[in-house]
């Protein structure tokens, strides 16, 4: 059964705590306009939940607006998810908005579930909005999760691109990702819920502390406290998505002017690369690693390393050099620097016993996109 859960008002302004009116949805749900169709993500918290009775809300002020749709992902890690997707659908019934449970099958990972949970939930509700002929996916993030997100990838060492947080508008899976929520602070979808006697889920897996966003979460009012609310950082999440969007302009034009690509590498002009400013190098060498090799997203703390040293050979008349990073070789010669793709790495203990042994298989690892 769906459950109120309650907000924590103590540090919250009047203003924050108001529920959403009626005069504000044009302005939220603006992303929405023009769209054949949108597949709401409704998992049953009150974020999602307030995300489904709004856009209603907005819908019906515009008959000729998009379709809406809705789906609920049961993960199968808690017994309750079931009944909690039952009355996400019973809501949607009574709001005229069809709706469907996806559910997660096969066995889960004992190691970073919870991210495993989140790339098997962006998979099933892509392949949901092909099959309704939405090319839309309006997800509930808010304000605090923005900040969260923020904190979360600060404390993994993120660059730029990462402390930058999630964007309103996206792409991933061949659909467009909307965020009306992303500027509003949690509360107030509470507050709006409360308001229209909606009740919603609270998901255990929020306050478990075996979990990092839960132990940031704790960290919260210890951090307002001393001015780094969630306002504060979903401000510095824009302005350095702002500066991160200036920084790759830059980039598109560097590249354009340095690089060849040729059959079997790419090339950059050695003496314009050593010139450049660190951190677009750094950008322009991760684009080349990230195009010719073949073992996933580049680790920013990798590529910092490999540009130091590549740096540090460019310094030196004649050089050698010769590095390798996520399945890519990057040499000097004659003047250029040339990025291709790493032979295959043999498998630790494999020995060729013969010259037709057949060719150990390609071990591939990835890591995380800062």
């Amino acid at each position: 059964m769906l459950r109120p859960m309650a907000a924590d008002s103590a540090s919250l302004s009047p203003e924050s705590l108001s529920a959403v009116a009626d005069s504000e949805l044009d302005t939220l749900f603006s992303s929405f306009a023009g769209r054949p169709a949108v597949l709401l993500a409704v998992s049953g918290g009150p974020d999602s939940t307030a995300l489904l009775h709004l856009a209603v809300r907005w819908r019906a002020r515009y008959p000729g607006g998009p379709r809406l749709f809705a789906a609920t992902v049961d993960h199968g890690l808690r017994p309750a998810a079931a009944e909690e997707a039952a009355d996400v659908a019973r809501l949607a019934a009574q709001l005229k908005v069809p709706h469907r449970t996806l559910r997660w099958q096969g066995e889960k990972p004992d190691r970073g579930l919870q991210e495993a949970a989140r790339e098997a939930r962006y998979k099933l509700l892509a392949a949901e909005a092909r099959r309704v002929g939405a090319p839309v996916l309006a997800l509930a993030h808010t304000r605090d999760d923005q900040a969260e997100t923020v904190l979360f990838r600060m404390a993994r060492g993120s660059g730029l691109a990462g402390l930058a947080g999630m964007s309103a508008e996206t792409a991933r899976s061949g659909l467009t990702l909307l965020r009306p929520f992303l500027d509003l602070p949690k509360a107030r979808l509470v507050a709006t819920l409360d308001a229209a006697g909606i009740a919603y889920a609270s998901d255990p897996s929020n306050v478990d502390a075996r979990f990092a966003r839960p132990r940031l979460r704790v960290l919260a009012p210890a951090l307002e406290r001393e001015g780094l609310d969630a306002r504060g950082l979903a401000r510095l999440a824009r302005r350095l998505a702002r500066a991160d969007s200036a920084l790759e302009a830059v980039t598109d034009r560097v590249e354009a002017e340095l690089v060849t690509v040729e059959k079997s590498h790419a090339a950059i002009a050695a003496a314009p690369f050593a010139a450049l400013p660190e951190e677009i190098a750094l950008r322009l060498l991760g684009r080349c690693v990230a195009a010719q090799g073949r073992e996933g997203p580049v680790e920013l703390a990798k590529l910092e390393v490999l540009l130091a040293a590549l740096l540090a050979a460019l310094a030196l008349p004649a050089a050698p050099f010769r590095r390798t990073l996520a399945g890519a070789s990057v040499t000097v010669r004659r003047g250029r620097v040339l990025v291709s793709t790493a032979p295959p790495r043999r498998p630790i203990g494999t020995i060729a016993t013969n010259s037709s042994a057949q060719k150990a298989p390609v071990l591939g690892k990835t890591g995380p996109r800062t």
